[in-house]
Parts: C-alpha cells; sequence; structure tokens
C-alpha cells in the first residue's frame, strides 16, 4: 500500500509554515508554532485521529496570532488533500460526538472533495487564556477550503470555554480517522456513484 502521508510548506510574508501528516500513524505528534493553546489542540486531533504530525511554524505574532492559526489551517488542509491521493477505498464519512465533563460537540464529516463548513459554536467568553476564540472558524474554514472537505461542528451542550474546544478538536480526530479508514472490501472503488471525488 503507498504511503498516505504529505509534507507541505507555505511560505508567505506573514508566515513560514511546513506540515508534515501521516495518515496511517500512531498518534506521534510535535509542534513549535508559538501559539501554545493551538499546539494543544492540535495535539488532540494527532492522538485522537492516530495521525502522525508535525508543525513548524513561524509567523508575525508580533501583530497577533491570525495569520499563523489561519495558514496552520491551510497547509494542514494541503496536507490532508495530498495524503489521501485518489481516495480509493477510504471509508469517506465520519462522525464523532465527545464530551468532557459538562461540555459535548458534534463533528461530521465528508471527503467529499468539495469544501463546505458548517460552524455552530457559540463560546462564553472571547479567549482561553490569550487565545481568541475567533480564529476556531478561521483554522477550520482555511482546512475545509484547501483539503475540499464538507465540516458540520456543532457544540451540543457546555459552559466552560476550553472544555468545549477541546471536545471539538478531539471529535475532528476521531472522525476524520473513520472518515479515511480503508475499507478492506473497496480498496479499488472510490465511495461515490459520480466516479470521482
Amino acid at each position: 500500500m503507498a504511503s498516505r502521508s504529505a509534507t507541505i510548506t507555505r511560505n508567505t510574508l506573514e508566515t513560514q509554515i511546513e506540515v508534515s501528516l501521516n495518515l496511517d500513524g500512531s498518534g506521534k505528534f510535535n509542534a513549535e508554532t508559538g501559539v501554545p493553546f493551538l499546539d494543544h489542540m492540535m495535539e488532540q486531533i494527532a492522538r485522537h485521529g492516530l495521525f502522525d504530525l508535525n508543525i513548524q511554524a513561524n509567523g508575525d505574532l508580533q501583530i497577533d496570532d491570525h495569520h499563523t492559526v489561519e495558514d496552520i489551517g491551510i497547509t494542514l488542509g494541503q496536507a490532508l488533500k495530498q495524503a489521501l491521493g485518489d481516495k480509493k477505498g477510504v471509508v469517506r464519512y465520519g462522525h464523532s460526538y465527545v464530551p468532557l465533563d459538562e461540555a459535548l460537540s458534534r463533528v461530521v464529516l465528508d471527503l467529499s472533495g468539495r469544501p463546505g463548513f458548517e460552524f455552530n459554536v457559540t463560546f462564553n467568553r472571547d479567549k482561553i487564556g490569550e487565545f481568541d476564540v475567533d480564529l476556531f472558524f478561521e483554522f477550520f474554514q482555511g482546512l475545509v477550503n484547501h483539503a475540499g472537505i464538507t465540516l458540520h461542528i456543532d457544540s451540543i451542550k457546555g459552559r466552560n470555554a476550553h472544555h468545549i474546544a477541546e471536545t471539538i478538536f478531539k471529535a475532528f480526530g476521531r472522525a476524520l480517522r473513520m472518515a479515511v479508514t480503508l475499507d478492506q472490501r473497496a480498496l479499488e472503488q472510490l465511495p461515490t456513484t459520480k466516479g470521482a471525488l
């Protein structure tokens, strides 16, 4: 079986980013982004998705975290698209519900080849530590646009913003793990009647 991995480099006047992703990993994670809370969330994706993920980023954090967070989403999306290859044999759809104490989130996704994003999450504060919660939307929008996936994220309940965020990223990792899993009965087939994803 061909390796389902990719390394993508993105260089702009605002950020320099390299993301390495192995879909058939074991949850190994390393990151140096300068945005500690984002690193914590990326580790949830790697650990719960069983992906090997390495992220190195140097961004204009003296302005704010926006460019770095968004561009990591873009680069991770590009890596995911490349690692998936022709998508033959993948389950295609994935979903997960994840609780953390009072918080509960649902993530549903489709490796559709078309970007589509619904984000139904309300936080009761603007920041988690120093991290601006608006940037979660920007991260996932960048990922969706460049991976070509359909993604629905719903916070079903929760009061603690950290708990809500963590359930979202854990559920995303688990839903993506399900979607990229290879169906041994259909390794030479695309999971669509259109002939292309």
